[in-house]
């Protein structure tokens, strides 16, 4: 019986989750915060405990390394050998990579070299696959790539507006990210509203401290929010989402900035809900500072609202009509006040919200009234799973 471990690597952190394969269950979960820091914290679940230790994790390496023993420890695996593969999430794939592959040496070059695209992820996504080749070498090993659900967009939606030479030069283009999770969403969607997948028009939208929309007809992704890198689209936690280019060397210039990865750390990490509420990236405590009166914390709420309901407006035009909207990720599967507020501002087209429906977090259901013309769905997304799938797809092809 195979077993599969699904691996995304942070620059100071390691997630993984174990499955039982094929059967798809999860067997131990866990994470690893503040590698390369001072009491590093390493949390593990399994049978419902959860089990934490606080020591210095100094590299990727040594994390694995703890994950692999504390899975013995708990008498999860006997031994190394019964983990037979390894799946990487990794952000960007770029024009080379339409489906998650084996990795081999050039496959890895490829994606250091991709590092432009997603430079806060590539490079550890990266890490962390090293790391785990040097202490499993010879296990199945498969890239998933957040990217790669995206390669189905049309030149129409996946191109700029600037000088085509700098496409076929430089592969200057929007390339999404989030596709593991929308098409997870998506199939799940299909299923819940009792459509073939290839007849359906669905909008998904994964709403986290990340977040993207994107348009699904026929179960291919054809336009996305995100772009050349997932700094574009809707307002985030720190990210600034779209905004005018021509803003950037105004700003440097009346704050002092040469360098222009400067301005790009400041759209990067200290914007979004943190840069406009002056509160903090995490919707919980933005809504609750809302609900105390802080009014920038209040126009955050609106901004985020309104760039998603932009997004799914723009959608529902060129998708022209849709069958449901999807909720995931950790806003959407947790903030119902969130989900009430973006559907009610779009009751035009015909979706309402049932109050009590949407009266939960986290649970796979439909959340629209029985007469809503337009689905809207609560669908926990699962990476994870998707990843595990694509291990056990690969592996037996090899």
């Amino acid at each position: 019986m195979a077993k599969s471990i699904a691996i995304n690597a942070g620059s100071s952190s390691l997630k993984f989750t174990l499955f039982e394969m094929p059967e798809e269950k999860e067997i131990a979960s866990g994470i690893i915060e503040r590698i390369g820091l001072k009491d590093s914290i390493f949390t593990t679940k399994f049978n419902g405990e959860k089990y934490k230790v606080v020591e210095d994790i100094d590299d990727h390496e040594i994390g694995i390394q703890k994950v692999l023993d504390k899975l013995i420890e708990l008498n999860v695996i006997s031994s190394y050998d019964e983990i037979t593969g390894v799946g990487h999430r990794v952000v960007a794939g770029g024009e080379y990579f339409k489906d998650s592959v084996l990795i081999d040496d050039d496959v890895l070059e490829k994606i250091e070299s991709l590092s432009e695209l997603a430079p806060l992820h590539n490079p550890a996504n990266a890490t962390g696959i090293r790391a785990f080749r040097k202490i499993l070498p010879d296990i199945t090993s498969i890239a998933s790539f957040d990217t790669s659900f995206h390669t189905t967009m049309p030149k129409e939606n996946y191109l700029y507006s600037i000088p085509m030479e700098y496409y076929e030069d430089f592969a200057a283009r929007k390339y999404g990210a989030h596709g593991t999770s929308h098409k997870y969403v998506s199939e799940k969607a299909a299923k819940m509203i009792g459509k073939p997948l290839s007849e359906t028009k669905i909008i998904t939208c994964h709403l986290g401290n990340g977040a993207s929309i994107t348009a699904v007809k026929g179960g291919e992704s054809i336009d996305t929010s995100m772009g050349f890198t997932p700094l574009a689209g809707v307002t985030m936690g720190t990210r600034s989402g779209d905004i005018d280019a021509s803003l950037l060397p105004y700003l440097m210039e009346k704050l002092g900035l040469t360098d222009i990865n400067d301005m790009i750390n400041i759209l990067n990490k200290k914007s979004g809900l943190l840069g406009l509420s002056g509160v903090s990236s995490d919707m919980r405590d933005v809504e609750e500072a809302a609900a105390e009166g802080n009014e920038n914390a209040q126009t955050a709420l609106d901004i985020f609202y309104n760039r998603v309901q932009k997004y799914i407006g723009q959608y529902i035009a060129i998708l022209n009509g849709v069958d449901a909207i999807v909720f995931t990720a950790g806003i959407g599967e947790n903030s119902k006040e969130t989900r009430e507020i973006i559907i009610d501002g779009m009751d035009w087209f015909g979706m309402k919200i049932d109050p009590e429906k949407n009266d939960v977090r986290g649970e796979e259901r439909v959340i629209s009234t029985d007469d809503s013309k337009i689905k809207v769905l609560l669908i926990p997304t699962d990476e994870e799973v998707m990843i595990a799938r694509d291990i056990e797809r690969l592996r037996k092809s090899n």
